[in-house]
C-alpha cells in the first residue's frame, strides 16, 4: 500500500505492522454534520476497511472537541449548556455516520473527559522548558521548538496569515511571539472552568488531540488525519507540543482530506455554505451518498452541485441491478486501486466495467463499504 505523506510531500510506502492505529480529527459538536465531514470521514472508513482486508487490526480514535471557542459562542447564541449542545450534536453525527457506513470508532472520546490528562500533559511540556506562563494562560513556545513547521512547511509570513484566519490569535499581547499558541487559557465568567496549578481556566483548541491521542494510542502513531484546512496550524501545533512533551515522534504518516467546494468556497460553518447529510438523506439512499463523495479523489479538491446526487443515485442502481449477493468481480481491481494512494474513482471505474459486463460485484462494492446484498439490515 501506498499512501500520501502530507509531511514528506509524496506519496510513500505505508508499511504498518499488525495493529495500526489511527487519529482522526473528529467534530466541534455545534451544527448539523455537512458533506465535507462526510468525505474527511468516509476517506479514512474506506482506508480502514482496506487495511483490514489485509489482515490489519486498525485502531481508530475519532475525538469530540465539546469545549471549545466555537461551541461555547453558539451555546451562548442558544442560551443552552454547552454540553447539552455537544450531546444533541454529536448525537446527530453519529447518526449520520451509521446511516452512511461508516465502521465504529475504536474510541471515540470528548475533551471534556481528558481535562486532567490534559494538565499533566501541559505540565510536561513546561517542565521540559517548550512553554511559559504569560497573563494567567499558558502557551507554547514556537522559538523553542526547531521543527515547527515539519509538517505544513510554510514561511513564517503565510502562517502568521492562516493563524489569524484560523482562530490562532495573533494579537494576543500576552504572546512572547503571534505565533505562539495557547496551551491553558483563563475562562470568561460564563464560560467552564477547571482548576489547575496555572490558575483556573479551560484547554486551548491544539491541546486535547495531543493528551487524548497520547492516552488512547501511545506515544507515537502510525496515521493521523483530518481535513487539509487542519494541516496549518492544528496539525503543526499539535505535532510539536507532542514531541516536545515526549521528546519521540508524534505521527509516521500524515494524512489529509481535500476541501469539499459549494458555491464556489470551501464547504465550511463559518461561511455557511453547507450542504447537510441529514438532509440529503431524506431525498437518497444513504448508499449513492456515499458514492457521490468516493467518486472523488480524497487530495483533489471538488465541487458539489445539483448532479452530483443523480449520477450517484444512477450508479448504484446499475450495480445492484447485477449484484445477487456473492459475487467477486472487480474485487481485485478495487484492492488495487486502494493500494494506490486511496483511489476511490479508479474502483468505481473497475466496478463500472464490471458491471457493464453483468458481473456481480456485490464483494468488490462492499469493500468501499457499500452493501448490495439483498438481504441487507436497513
Amino acid at each position: 500500500m501506498r499512501l500520501h505523506d502530507t509531511a514528506r510531500g509524496e506519496v510513500v510506502p505505508f508499511t504498518p505492522g499488525r495493529v495500526v492505529t489511527m487519529y482522526t480529527c473528529g467534530i466541534t459538536p455545534y451544527d448539523a454534520t455537512h458533506v465535507g465531514h462526510a468525505a474527511t470521514y468516509l476517506t479514512y472508513d474506506v482506508l480502514q476497511r482496506r487495511l483490514r482486508d489485509r489482515g490489519h487490526e486498525t485502531r481508530c480514535v475519532r475525538n469530540v472537541t465539546d469545549v471549545d471557542d466555537d461551541i461555547l459562542r453558539k451555546a451562548r447564541e442558544l442560551g443552552v449548556h454547552y454540553l447539552d449542545l455537544a450531546a444533541a450534536e454529536t448525537a446527530r453525527f453519529q447518526d449520520d455516520m451509521r446511516a452512511l457506513g461508516l465502521l465504529p470508532a475504536w474510541s471515540e472520546p470528548r475533551a471534556t473527559s481528558a481535562i486532567a490528562d490534559i494538565r499533566g500533559f501541559i505540565g510536561m511540556v513546561l517542565d521540559r522548558g517548550y512553554a511559559y506562563r504569560s497573563g494567567g494562560a499558558v502557551y507554547f513556545d514556537v522559538s523553542r521548538f526547531e521543527r515547527f513547521g515539519q509538517l505544513s512547511h510554510l514561511g513564517r509570513d503565510e502562517m502568521l496569515k492562516l493563524a489569524a484566519e484560523r482562530g490562532g490569535n495573533v494579537d494576543d499581547p500576552n504572546k512572547d511571539d503571534p505565533l505562539d499558541f495557547v496551551l491553558w487559557q483563563p475562562s470568561a465568567e460564563d464560560e467552564p472552568s477547571w482548576e489547575s496549578l496555572w490558575g483556573p481556566g479551560r484547554p486551548g483548541w491544539h491541546i486535547e488531540c495531543s493528551a487524548l491521542a497520547l492516552r488512547e494510542l501511545g506515544t507515537t502513531i502510525d496515521l493521523h488525519g483530518g481535513g487539509a484546512d487542519l494541516i496549518f496550524p492544528h496539525h503543526e501545533c499539535e505535532a510539536a507540543q507532542s514531541e516536545a512533551a515526549t521528546g519521540e515522534p508524534f505521527v509516521r504518516h500524515w494524512m489529509h482530506q481535500a476541501m469539499v467546494r459549494y458555491r464556489g468556497e470551501k464547504m465550511s460553518k463559518s461561511l455557511g455554505n453547507l450542504v447537510f447529510v441529514s438532509d440529503l438523506r431524506r431525498e437518497w439512499d444513504p448508499r449513492a451518498i456515499r458514492l457521490a463523495v468516493l467518486a472523488h479523489h480524497y487530495r483533489v479538491e471538488w465541487e458539489w452541485d445539483d448532479g452530483v446526487m443523480p449520477a450517484a443515485a444512477e450508479r448504484l442502481e446499475r450495480w445492484q441491478a447485477v449484484s445477487r449477493g456473492d459475487g467477486d468481480a472487480a474485487l481485485d481491481a478495487v484492492r488495487a486501486a486502494l493500494d494506490d494512494d486511496l483511489d476511490t474513482p479508479a474502483a468505481l471505474a473497475a466496478i463500472d466495467e464490471a458491471v457493464e459486463a453483468g458481473r456481480d460485484v456485490t464483494a468488490a462494492a462492499a469493500l468501499l463499504g457499500v452493501d448490495l446484498r439483498p438481504d441487507r439490515p436497513t
